[in-house]
C-alpha cells in the first residue's frame, strides 16, 4: 500500500510567512535607519596638515637648525625632520656681536622651505638654545650675541619670544638627550626603572643622566614628567671632561711633570714613532694678541697601561674640594650607575674606529687599545690606510680614557654589557635637540593618544541600531521552532490527519 501523502499544516505555513515578513521588515528598517544616521552624521573632517617646530642648536663649532614635524595624528613624524648646519659657531662672533644674527639667516631660509606657506611659518615656534661655546664667554659678550640673534629671529616670520633664545646649562643637554633616547625606545611615560640612562662624551664636556633611587643633591636632581609619570633624574655636565679637552689637559699635566726626554715631550698615549710639533702660546698682559713663547715636540712612547693610569690620575684632580660624602670624578658627586645605558658621541666614534659591537664590554676596549697604542706608527699606517697619524694618537688616548672613566672612576665592571655604544635607537638619531622638541610639545604629543578614541562616538548610534535589530532577529529565530508532527488515521473521519506533538 503506498505511503499516504502528508498534508501541510496551514497554521505552520502562516507562521513561516509571518516570520519571513518580520525578518524582511527588520532588515528594511535597519537599512532606512542606517541611511538616516549616515546622512545626518557630520561629514568626515580632512586630516590636519602637519605642524612644525624649529630648534636651533648653537654649538661651539657650528650652528644647526633642526626642523621637527608633528604628524596629522599629533605624534612626532621623525621621517619628515630635517637639519642644516652652518659654521663657524656663534661664539666666533665675540669680536663682532652684531653679525651673529646674520649667521642664522641661511638656517631660517632652510626652515621656511621645509615648513611651506607663510601661514604655517607664523604658527611655527623657533627656539635658539646655545651650549658650551657661549657659556665660556663673558656675560656681556654672550648677551650681545643673543640680542643680535633675537633681532633676526623676531624678523624671521616664525613665532618667537625673546625668552626662547638663551644659553642652556649642560645638565639640560643631558636631560633632553635622555628624553630623546627613551622616547625612541618607547619607555618614556612608563616604569622609571625600565628607562635607559645616557652618557655622552663630547669634545669639551661629558654629560650623564639617568633615573636614580638615591637621595640626590638638589643641584644635581631634575624632575621630568611625561604621561603622568614623574622621573627623578641625576643629571650632570662635566666641563673639560670631553675627549678633546681631556686630551689637552692630559698633555698639560705631562708638561707640568717634566715628562721630557732630549727636549721632547714623551706621550704614552701616542704610538711609538708618532711625532708632532706643538706651539705654546702665552698672552701678554694688557694686550689681546698672543705671542709665541716656545715650541715643543711630543713623541709617542706607546704605553697603554701608563696612558690609562695617567688618565685616571687626571680625573681625580680636585678631589680635595669634594663637598659630598664621596666624589668619583674630581669634586663631582656621581651615584651608582644602575640599569642600562646608551653611550653616544665619542664613545660611539671610538668603538666604531676599533670595529667593536654596540654591546661590547670595556674589556674589548682594553684589548683594542693595547693593540693600537703598543704598535709602532709604521705598522698602523699599513693597517689603517684611511686614517691620519693624529687619529692614532686620538684613539689611543680615547680607548684608555673611556676605560679610566667608566671602570676605574665610575665602577662599571670590565665584563659588563649594560652599556650600548651607539648614536641611534633603531632608525632614530639620538640628539638633545630632539629631546628638547619632545619636551616642548609633550602636551600635544600626549593629547594625541586620545585622538583615535575620539573618532568612534559619531558611529555609535548606527552601531546601536544595527545591534538592536540583530539581537531581535536572533531572538525570533530562537523562539521559532518547526513543530514536531505525526500522521495518524482518524477512524471517525475515515482519513489520515496530521497532529502536533506537545
Amino acid at each position: 500500500m503506498p505511503e499516504p501523502t502528508k498534508p501541510l499544516s496551514p497554521r505552520a505555513s502562516r507562521g513561516r510567512c509571518r516570520l519571513c515578513g518580520l525578518c524582511l521588515g527588520s532588515a528594511l528598517l535597519a537599512i532606512v535607519v542606517s541611511t538616516l544616521v549616515h546622512l545626518l552624521s557630520p561629514p568626515p573632517q580632512p586630516a590636519p596638515s602637519p605642524s612644525f617646530s624649529i630648534i636651533i642648536d648653537g654649538g661651539s663649532t657650528g650652528t644647526r637648525a633642526h626642523v621637527f614635524s608633528l604628524g596629522p595624528d599629533g605624534r612626532p613624524d621623525l621621517a619628515r625632520s630635517a637639519v642644516m648646519r652652518v659654521s663657524p659657531g656663534l661664539s666666533s662672533f665675540a669680536a663682532d656681536t652684531a653679525r651673529a644674527g646674520e649667521s642664522l639667516r641661511p638656517l631660517l631660509e632652510f626652515a621656511k622651505e621645509k615648513v611651506g606657506s607663510e601661514g604655517a611659518a607664523a604658527a611655527t615656534e623657533v627656539r635658539l638654545m646655545a651650549t658650551a661655546g657661549l657659556r665660556l664667554l663673558e656675560e656681556s659678550v654672550r648677551e650681545a650675541i643673543l640680542v643680535s640673534c633675537r633681532n633676526a629671529l623676531r624678523a624671521s616670520g616664525f613665532r618667537f619670544e625673546d625668552s626662547w633664545a638663551k644659553v642652556i646649562p649642560g645638565s639640560d643637554e643631558g636631560v633632553y638627550a635622555w628624553v630623546a633616547a627613551n622616547y625612541a625606545l618607547g619607555t618614556l611615560g612608563g616604569d622609571p626603572h625600565k628607562t635607559i640612562g645616557i652618557i655622552e662624551l663630547g669634545g669639551a664636556s661629558a654629560q650623564l643622566t639617568f633615573v636614580s633611587d638615591e637621595v640626590l643633591p638638589l643641584e644635581l636632581s631634575t624632575n621630568f614628567t611625561f604621561g603622568g609619570t614623574t622621573y627623578t633624574l641625576y643629571s650632570n655636565s662635566f666641563l673639560n671632561f670631553g675627549q678633546n679637552a681631556a686630551q689637552d689637559s692630559y698633555r698639560e699635566i705631562l708638561k707640568s711633570r717634566g715628562s721630557f726626554k732630549n727636549g721632547t715631550l714623551v706621550d704614552p698615549c701616542a704610538p711609538k714613532g708618532f711625532s708632532h710639533k706643538r706651539k705654546v702660546l702665552a698672552r701678554t698682559s694688557g694686550a689681546s694678541r698672543s705671542n709665541l713663547e716656545n715650541q715643543y715636540v711630543d713623541n709617542g712612547s706607546g704605553n697603554y697601561k701608563e696612558c690609562r693610569s695617567s688618565s685616571l690620575m687626571m680625573m681625580q684632580e680636585g678631589k680635595e674640594r669634594c663637598e659630598y660624602q664621596q666624589c668619583h670624578l674630581g669634586s663631582n658627586f656621581v651615584p651608582e650607575l644602575l640599569g642600562h645605558f646608551l653611550a653616544t658621541e665619542n664613545f660611539y666614534f671610538t668603538s666604531k674606529f676599533f670595529g667593536l659591537d654596540r654591546s661590547s664590554s670595556l674589556s674589548d676596549f682594553v684589548v683594542a687599545g693595547e693593540q693600537l697604542c703598543n704598535k709602532d706608527l709604521s705598522t698602523l699606517r699599513q693597517k689603517y690606510l684611511n686614517h691620519s697619524d693624529e687619529d692614532f694618537s686620538r684613539y689611543c688616548f680615547s680607548s684608555a680614557y673611556i676605560v679610566a672613566l667608566l671602570h676605574d672612576s665610575l665602577g662599571v665592571p670590565l665584563d659588563d654589557k649594560r652599556i650600548e655604544y651607539s648614536n641611534q635607537v633603531g632608525d632614530t638619531h639620538i640628539e638633545w635637540a630632539l629631546g628638547a622638541f619632545i619636551a616642548n610639545t609633550k602636551h600635544r604629543i600626549l593629547g594625541a593618544s586620545g585622538a583615535v578614541a575620539t573618532r568612534s562616538p559619531k558611529h555609535r548610534p548606527l552601531l546601536a541600531v544595527l545591534g538592536a535589530f540583530l539581537a531581535c532577529g536572533i531572538y525570533l529565530v530562537l523562539r521559532w521552532r518547526k513543530p514536531k508532527t505525526k500522521i495518524i488515521y482518524d477512524l471517525e473521519k475515515g482519513r489520515y490527519i496530521m497532529t502536533r506533538i506537545s
